[in-house]
């Protein structure tokens, strides 16, 4: 069984700055090794579709931000943990969603950014941030 789970997500003031996490564990996602899958991370507000957030490649070299983002969060990963890592400053209470991580493996610069190109999807972790 494949499981991606997040953590780090909380009540944070505007301004403030958290770290997510995911966690990737499990059967070798079906015979493929954690460094082969493109990680993203998407939100999602209450009566809002999942938005794309942010997405890195198996080896890091290429790096993906919605607009909203680019500037106030960084993605990466550590590939020795099976880990991907979103870090959030200057967050705005517009940020305020839960944040999921997914694991894919088709990388374009379309393909990132739609949730359907996911083959893998954690729980989710709650972000609110407040004025």
């Amino acid at each position: 069984q494949v499981q991606l789970v997040e953590s780090g997500g909380g009540l944070v003031q505007a301004g403030g700055s958290l770290r997510l996490s995911c966690a990737a564990s499990g059967r070798t996602f079906s015979g493929r090794t954690f460094i082969t899958y493109v990680m993203g991370w998407f939100q999602q507000a209450p009566g809002k579709e999942r938005e794309f957030v942010a997405a890195i490649s198996g080896n890091g070299g290429n790096i993906y931000y919605a607009d909203s983002v680019k500037g106030r969060f960084t993605i990466s990963r550590d590939n020795a943990r099976n880990t991907v890592y979103l870090q959030m400053n200057s967050l705005k209470p517009e940020d305020t969603a839960v944040y999921y991580c997914a694991a894919g493996t088709y990388e374009t610069t379309y393909s990132v950014r739609r949730p359907a190109r996911y083959d893998y999807w954690g729980q989710g972790t709650q972000v609110t941030v407040s004025l």
